[in-house]
């Protein structure tokens, strides 16, 4: 069996590395040959990946560059997570829009009008009516972005409005702030349909945001059957193989989805959990190619 590995061409840091290389070492593990192709030494072409999509079984689709991931899926390639996933999972808004729409609880969350490139925002009439409704502090995530660096906490009006002239023209939501799970949350692996393992995260610094990229502590945690039941929702209602699902504590400990990793830096629950999700993503998708390639000859 083999595959390509996609990760991004202009990403260079250390902690992606480490990540690309104990997927392909548990590829190897695996009999599976991995092969790490760089997203722009691929033709961005239907016409013109057509024929090379035939040297491979899947592609486990480590980035987020969404156009790749459908022109290769439009070639017939298997990957692993889909484009629809990982799309969905890259933008905030449409993550927040497949979780209501399948009954998964979030906080309250509403997403920032369409603006445009050197469009300035003048009128904050749509952020006040959501804040009468979400009320302070308030969390604003631009739609797109990792590791809680694109996440703001906005204590009043004011405050809010020079977060959303920061952001300029790309999106954002609004989103009630949980008091409850403030610097802290907990990190449940989901592979194939089951969880697998979780951390607690927590801020040590005061900050509201639980990273442990920001500076925050992990350690291994025991997930409840409530939270185990909404991580495979959520993943289920976004259609993931795998995913690292970040979960609240919300009122009474009822357990609320903040966001769900398509391609979940993994390094942190490895030292937190001695698992290695490397190895069960692998296995994951090896049963699954296999089993297609079982119906083919069939």
């Amino acid at each position: 069996m083999k595959g390509w590995l996609i990760v991004n061409n202009f990403v260079k840091s250390k902690k992606f590395d480490e990540i690309y290389e104990l997927l392909s070492s548990a590829a190897r593990s695996e009999g599976i040959l991995l092969e790490t192709v760089k997203t722009g030494e691929l033709p961005h072409s239907v016409n013109a990946l057509k024929d090379i999509v035939k040297t491979v079984d899947f592609a486990l689709f480590w980035d987020k560059d969404v156009i790749l991931a459908k022109q290769l899926e439009a070639c017939g390639l298997r990957l692993f997570n889909n484009a629809e996933a990982i799309e969905k999972c890259d933008n905030k808004a449409l993550t927040a829009v497949c979780l209501e729409k399948a009954g998964v609880e979030t906080p309250e969350t509403y997403a920032s009008p369409l603006t445009f490139e050197g469009v300035e925002i003048c009128d904050f009439g749509f952020a006040e009516a959501c804040a009468k409704k979400l009320g302070y502090p308030m969390v604003v995530k631009e739609v797109n972005g990792s590791f809680g660096k694109q996440v703001y906490l906005a204590e009043d009006f004011e405050k809010l409005k020079a977060i959303i002239k920061s952001i300029g023209h790309k999106g954002f939501v609004m989103q009630k702030f949980i008091s409850e799970s403030r610097g802290r949350d907990i990190r449940v692996n989901v592979v194939g349909g089951r969880v697998i393992c979780a951390m607690l995260r927590e801020s040590r610094d005061g900050d509201f945001r639980s990273n442990v990229t920001l500076g925050g502590s992990a350690k291994a945690y025991k997930v409840s059957p409530e939270q185990k039941e909404i991580a495979v929702k959520a993943c289920r209602a976004l259609g993931l193989d795998f995913a690292g699902v970040d979960v609240l504590f919300g009122e009474g400990g009822k357990p609320l989805i903040c966001e769900v990793n398509s391609n979940p830096h993994f390094k942190s629950t490895l030292e937190a959990t001695g698992i290695d999700l490397a190895g069960l993503i692998m296995k994951h998708i090896k049963k699954k190619v296999s089993a297609k390639a079982g119906r083919r000859e069939l």
